[in-house]
């Protein structure tokens, strides 16, 4: 009887130490987040159309801008304690490339990266190129660094946001 109860619990032992070794599921792999500044090169050349919602009402804002922080800090210019209110014009570029969103656009100031258009966003812009027939192609409109007033004795975050009519 004790052989019996010897045997069963090496058994279980080994069992348990088999599912511990090659039964769990394989991690995913680390996912890969493109570095800060410009991944790519804005292309040569004009953009084929400079777009407008034709009141400055910059309401699309840019996401993803905590990667390009810095770059986004020094378009933003000297501010003193007061926030900023830059202006830029943006590049808009559609990025097929994108492993992350199918239709993602990505922003441009002054040949930098500083972000993405938000998926619902970029869908519309992309509604609006390929109504144009210009899909596909690198266009502009106006922007505007805002934020980084100091508050507490902190200096805020900077956000980036674009004249741009996405329902036209």
């Amino acid at each position: 009887m004790a052989e019996a109860l010897n045997l069963a619990i090496i058994v279980v032992a080994l069992l348990a130490l088999f599912y511990l070794l090659k039964g769990r599921p394989k991690a995913a792999p680390p996912v890969q987040h493109p570095r800060a500044g410009s991944y790519t090169p804005v292309p040569e050349g004009a953009p084929v159309l400079h777009w407008s919602d034709g009141g400055g009402q910059f309401d699309v804002e840019v996401l993803g801008e905590s990667r390009y922080r810095d770059t986004i800090r020094r378009l933003a210019g000297a501010h003193g304690d007061g926030q900023a209110d830059a202006r830029h014009t943006a590049l808009l570029l559609p990025d097929d490339a994108n492993p992350y969103e199918d239709k993602a656009v990505a922003v441009f100031l002054s040949g930098e990266m500083v972000g993405y258009l938000a998926p619902k966003d970029a869908l519309a812009f992309r509604q609006r190129l390929a109504r144009q027939e210009i899909a596909g192609q690198l266009t502009s409109c106006d922007a505007a660094v805002r934020g980084g007033a100091l508050w507490e004795g902190k200096r805020l975050a900077y956000a980036v946001w674009l004249d741009l009519d996405l329902k036209g």
